[in-house]
Parts: C-alpha cells; sequence; structure tokens
C-alpha cells in the first residue's frame, strides 16, 4: 500500500529553500526598507514636533549620509539606525542651559536679526540664565509609531513568503 501527500515535495523544498538562506535573503531585503521607512517617519516627527532649526538634525537622519548611523549585520538580521549628531539626545530628551549650579554663562558671538550667531573670538556676546528646555520627544514618537507597524508588517511579510513558497 501506498499514498502520496499533495503538495509535500513543494513543502520540503520551500523548507529547504528556507534553511539555506532563502527566507534569510527575504528578510534581509525586508529589514533594509523597514529601516528605510523609519528613517522617514523620524524626519517626519522631527517636522511634526517643530524640531527643525537648522536642519542638520533632519538631514542626519539618512541612509548614506556622512553624519548617520546605518549598520546591518545580515547573519544576526539586525539593524541600527541613528545619528551622530551630538546634540540629538539633548533635542529629543530636553537639557538645561548651563551646568548645574552656573545660573548664567557668557556666550560670545552677536545678533543677526533675531538670532544669535556663536562667535568665540567675538567681544560681544549674551548671558545665557540657567533654564531647562524641554525635549520634543521625536525620536519617542517615531519609535513608537514604527513599533506599531512593524509587527504588523513582519506577519504580513512572513505570510506572504509562506503564501508564495508553500
Amino acid at each position: 500500500m501506498k499514498f502520496e501527500i499533495e503538495g509535500l515535495d513543494a513543502f520540503a523544498k520551500a523548507l529547504d529553500n528556507a534553511s539555506n538562506g532563502g527566507l534569510k535573503d527575504e528578510m534581509t531585503l525586508w529589514l533594509d526598507a523597514m529601516g528605510l521607512e523609519f528613517l522617514d517617519i523620524i524626519q517626519d516627527e522631527i517636522i511634526r514636533t517643530g524640531t527643525v532649526d537648522t536642519g542638520r538634525l533632519l538631514n542626519s537622519f539618512g541612509r548614506g549620509d556622512g553624519n548617520s548611523v546605518w549598520e546591518m549585520h545580515e547573519g544576526g538580521l539586525s539593524l541600527l539606525i541613528g545619528t551622530n549628531v551630538k546634540y540629538a539626545a539633548y533635542v529629543n530628551d530636553g537639557h538645561w542651559t548651563n551646568k548645574q549650579g552656573v545660573t548664567v554663562r557668557w556666550v560670545p558671538g552677536y545678533w543677526n536679526g533675531d538670532r544669535f550667531v556663536y562667535d568665540p573670538a567675538s567681544e560681544f556676546g549674551m548671558g545665557l540664565k540657567q533654564q531647562w528646555v524641554p525635549g520634543t520627544h521625536y525620536w519617542d514618537f517615531a519609535f513608537a509609531i514604527f513599533e506599531k507597524m512593524f509587527g504588523k508588517n513582519l506577519d504580513k511579510k512572513l505570510q506572504q513568503w509562506i503564501d508564495d513558497n508553500f
């Protein structure tokens, strides 16, 4: 007596393909696309929260930009996204204008219209009083949005792979 399960050969071939990197290759491409999506969300949140001043922070979140961090570790399927702009965390979290205990700090420079221009060689400047500058939480908002969509998108991608291969 002999019986055959329809589709078993295709299932075995798909599992073999998955174990030989087929799924991993697709997930690596998908993860790369999700990273680009996250960069878009971060930039949208920087704009939405009014964090944009000179545009340096906004432009630092981009793949391949000299100020950005983009690392892909395909073996473990991890993606690291960030910025090398040193003040990014201060803008997100908030900060004090002076070190604790310093009530007024002299900042050399000059005024150009309604904007102060820092110039260490200037004999003019302004006294900067100690105060808390609240953060805009652009990163926190972007991550919350991304986190919600990531799980749904991952489920959809895995289901698509299963549908295509089984």
